[in-house]
């Protein structure tokens, strides 16, 4: 079985952020920091190279491929910021809808600043992704 490569590390996620060099997309993710920090309580952690995770549970599929991820996460990406999430179907195109110019796949926001979009209704996707999961893998740390 392949080992799961975005694993919590001890990176610094303040290095990782001052390294980022579009100004915007810096400043915009010491923002994102704060926000999903605040609404959390969880401390934030490096995932791998690049995701900076808050909070973390253990999942196991059908196929038995297992292993740990962050509750809630964010990238600032070259291209956008992406926002990581999980939700239910109904749930998430009703809020999608209301956040505000951004591009979306299965479980990711790509957002270019967060200027373009509502934070409130970030910080509900953010939450319900929580809720969500922990509901989904209730045993989680």
């Amino acid at each position: 079985m392949a080992k799961n490569k975005t694993t919590e590390t001890q990176n610094s996620v303040t290095d990782f952020i001052n390294a980022v060099e579009n100004d915007v997309k810096r400043n915009d993710a010491f923002e994102l920091l704060k926000i999903i920090e605040e609404i959390t309580g969880f401390e934030p952690k490096m995932w791998g190279p690049s995701i900076i995770g808050f909070g973390s549970y253990h999942y196991k599929y059908e196929s038995g491929h297992e292993g740990d991820a962050p509750l809630a996460g964010f990238s600032p990406r070259k291209t956008a910021m992406t926002v990581y999430f999980y939700l239910p179907e109904e749930k998430r195109e009703a809020l999608l809808s209301k956040l505000g110019k951004h591009t979306s796949s299965k479980a990711c926001i790509y957002v270019k600043k967060l200027t373009d979009i509502d934070i409130e209704i970030l910080k509900k996707i953010i939450l319900l992704s929580i809720e969500y999961t922990q509901n989904l893998y209730p045993q989680n740390k």
